[in-house]
């Protein structure tokens, strides 16, 4: 079925420093559309003036990527940057690519480590080697890190080359390809380093999750879970009543639930492309605990979407011990996180590296940490001027 034709998103409205959906419009609903081989797939739009891109989501989508590449209109050259745990992927996307351009492959080591200065060198150096100029585009394949990392590569090689996502994960499907973040870990801070730089398109193929392993698509579950906390009360509604076929990853509900986040994360970016008027932070529920325990447990030893389940927890506590909101609300969440197989409870990491990791997230604002928090299911605000206990009390009670 199309997505909700006659009630689309229009707009936002700032509401006690925080921001809520106001009717409907035409930007951003996703088109559903039968593809050449019988299958549904639905187009999602993404307004940005001529930075605009359409994000394509379904099964068997790696088989039309030439087809979009040719929509691109002056590329003669796809380079294919994948990680080298979905070589396979990599290697269809090069082949399709090859029916109508040159066409190279690259591979890269899987894992955070890989968002590097280090590899952005020596990915500007292979291109170099391969005569890549201002009509090559780059072709992330993989999760979000390689999307990242070819994100800021395609950013500053030749001051801007145009890049395709072709996320395979989950949580990069639903967040990381779409809205033009990209960029690199330093050692103290994750993605400290980096750019904004859109995608031209974005092609998602709901099929390679069918060869995700369990604990990577469950990561991708909390990013899900994330937009109906934020912005969809009716979604949160709909992931509670289908956690079974969302735990044996039914493709017809996949391919709506992704189109769903990918709406409203498009509508999003529409309105606060660069993080200027407050409304993009509300992306970051969870993500400043999160961060923090990645940053502390030490990149890779746990998974984006694990922390952010762990740190939206921890957000819901500490706005209901400011009065915010109720116990019910956190406990909803902790409900539906765990049905899906994500972890709710805080590792034991020191209290005070995780609260000296937090003083580098990005919504550090002369020197005071603001949080994003729920007021109520599908709504959330950006909370200044949190102090360090009120941190620590929820972070002892999260055990």
């Amino acid at each position: 079925m199309a997505r909700r034709p006659d009630e689309p998103l229009r707009g936002w409205m700032g509401v006690a420093g925080g921001w809520t959906l106001v009717g409907r419009g035409n930007e951003t609903v996703a088109n559903t559309q039968q593809s050449a081989d019988g299958g549904l797939c639905e187009t999602v739009h993404v307004a940005l003036a001529e930075r605009s891109y359409d994000i394509f989501i379904g099964a068997g989508q790696l088989a039309t990527t030439a087809e979009r590449m040719r929509a691109l209109g002056t590329v003669s050259h796809a380079v294919v940057i994948a990680d080298e745990a979905v070589a396979g992927y990599a290697r269809q996307v090069q082949a399709a690519c090859q029916s109508t351009m040159r066409a190279d492959l690259l591979t890269v080591p899987s894992g955070e480590e890989s968002k590097s200065i280090a590899r952005v060198d020596q990915l500007w150096q292979d291109l170099l080697r391969l005569g890549a100029d201002r009509k090559t585009c780059l072709v992330a394949v993989g999760g979000g890190v390689v999307g990242d990392l070819v994100g800021f590569v395609a950013a500053t090689f030749t001051r801007g080359l145009r890049f395709c996502q072709i996320p395979t994960t989950l949580l990069s499907q639903v967040d990381s390809s779409v809205g033009g973040k990209t960029g690199v870990n330093l050692p103290q801070a994750k993605n400290m380093v980096g750019a904004f730089w859109q995608p031209s398109v974005v092609v998602i193929d709901t099929d390679t999750l069918h060869s995700l392993p369990e604990r990577e698509y469950l990561s991708g579950m909390a990013e899900v879970i994330k937009y109906g906390m934020i912005l969809d009360a009716e979604l949160f509604e709909r992931l509670e009543r289908s956690v079974e076929a969302l735990r044996r990853r039914d493709p017809s509900v996949l391919r709506s639930v992704i189109a769903r986040c990918c709406e409203l994360k498009a509508q999003v970016v529409a309105a606060d492309e660069r993080e200027t008027t407050g409304l993009r932070a509300v992306l970051n529920y969870g993500h400043t605990f999160g961060h923090a325990l990645e940053a502390v447990s030490g990149y890779g030893a746990m998974l984006h979407g694990e922390a952010v389940s762990i740190g939206m927890v921890c957000a819901s506590r500490l706005a209901e011990s400011l009065g915010r909101i109720d116990a019910e609300l956190t406990q909803r969440q902790v409900r539906l996180l765990e049905a899906v197989g994500l972890p709710t409870r805080l590792p034991d990491l020191p209290h005070e590296e995780l609260w000296r990791a937090m003083q580098h997230d990005k919504k550090v604002e002369h020197g005071r940490l603001r949080f994003v928090l729920p007021a109520r299911m599908g709504h959330v605000e950006l909370v200044p001027d949190i102090d360090a206990s009120q941190v620590m009390a929820v972070l002892q009670a999260s055990h």
